[in-house]
């Protein structure tokens, strides 16, 4: 209670970051490879978890960094900063080690990230 008062005070707005991993299916922890596409605009940052409910993560590791943006480890996640003047596509991957359930092991996650997809909207000659 003490802490929404505060927030609000400052008139400080906290947004969520939009979801830069579309349809990601998810890792087992079994030795397995797993696809994902993120989507990042120039200059834009994405906050991805990594953990399932079901799932205990003990570490995450670049194992391919990015060659456009930046990649940090968060915690069980990651944090990808865009390069502000690539409109170019990137890629990076991570392995991540844990326990699924009852069973320990590693899964590694190659992402691909693309400029979202959208509509260019161009300026129009004047009319005469």
């Amino acid at each position: 209670m003490i802490a929404i008062g505060f927030v609000a005070a400052l008139g400080v707005s906290a947004d969520a970051s939009p979801r830069c991993v579309k349809d990601q299916k998810p890792f087992e922890l079994t030795d397995d490879i797993v696809s994902w596409t993120m989507s990042a605009a120039p200059g834009s940052e994405c906050i991805q978890g990594l953990r399932w409910s079901y799932m205990q993560i003990y570490s995450v590791l670049i194992l391919k960094a990015p060659t456009k943006g930046k990649l940090v480890i968060v915690g069980s996640g990651f944090q990808y900063f865009a390069d502000s003047e690539s409109h170019e596509a990137d890629k990076f991957t991570l392995v991540v080690f844990g326990k699924n359930r009852h069973t320990t092991g590693e899964s590694v996650l190659d992402i691909s990230v693309n400029e979202p997809r959208g509509t260019v909207v161009s300026e129009l000659p004047p009319r005469p």
